[in-house]
């Protein structure tokens, strides 16, 4: 198996691991086992180099991490074509709150935003941040259509969903390029929908694949393990995974390496 895929049919190739950066923008309301201090520019540029470096060229962001994106907009700078950078609609935190809005109007307006914020012209995916209710949001709102104008106007080059449900997620793989979903040792059941993204050609990222940091201690290894998991289905287009510790990101790329060298 290979280091850089295919993200489904949409024609970007991706790392196998992608680095997700809530923890360069937002330090609160977030659920790790431990607290964290949100990384200084020189900090944050190093990680990034080092992510680089490692071989990943996918970046996850949201307008919910906080100011992640307009770090991101200042720190990737002079390097945007070697990116692919993921950020998100629906879900904005502000005051420690999270807000959510899926109309189309919203999507519209996020995604300009989202575009000033990082200074660019075109953002590679774009994922409806979903509350949870998949279905509502995919049937009832719209959001999902607002999007694919987005994509046909050139502004974005693939959208789809970070699901929490298996009909959600199926849903979406049904009706958009990209699917993100859970999947980890401890948390297997939407292997179904990794079987839909792999039966429709769909891209499929697989959020919390370390369980946020809760690992299964059971696993001499629970990184490998996880990893190992991950990357067995086939489906699975890439991992993101969010870290500041620059061992940590070392250590993860490593794992991943190992299981697609077997």
């Amino acid at each position: 198996m290979n280091w850089l895929r295919p993200l489904g049919k949409t024609g970007i190739e991706v790392s196998a691991l992608g680095l997700g950066t809530v923890k360069l923008g937002r330090d609160e309301g977030v659920k790790y086992p431990q607290g964290f201090t949100i990384p200084d520019d020189r900090a944050a540029m190093n990680l990034l180099a080092l992510a680089r470096e490692l071989g990943i060229n996918l970046i996850d962001t949201a307008p919910a991490y906080g100011n992640s994106e307009e770090r991101l907009g200042q720190l990737l700078l002079g390097q945007r074509s070697e990116w692919v950078i993921c950020s998100k609609v629906g879900e904005d935190f502000e005051n420690g709150v999270s807000r959510f809005d899926f109309s189309p109007e919203h999507t519209r307006s996020s995604v300009q935003r989202s575009l000033q914020r990082l200074r660019t012209e075109v953002i590679d995916l774009v994922l409806v941040h979903s509350d949870g209710n998949d279905l509502h949001i995919i049937e009832q709102l719209g959001t999902l259509q607002a999007l694919a104008e987005m994509k046909s106007a050139g502004l974005i080059r693939a959208f789809g969903m970070s699901t929490k449900t298996v009909a959600g997620g199926q849903a979406a793989a049904r009706q958009s390029d990209v699917v993100m979903l859970t999947y980890n040792l401890a948390q297997r059941e939407e292997a179904a929908v990794l079987d839909s993204c792999a039966q429709l050609g769909v891209g499929a990222v697989i959020k919390k694949a370390l369980a946020s940091g809760h690992l299964a201690r059971e696993y001499p290894d629970p990184v490998q393990a996880s990893m190992d998991l991950v990357f067995s289905h086939p489906g699975t287009s890439a991992a993101i995974v969010g870290t500041i510790n620059p061992a940590h990101l070392a250590g993860n790329v490593e794992a991943v390496r190992r299981t697609l060298a077997r």
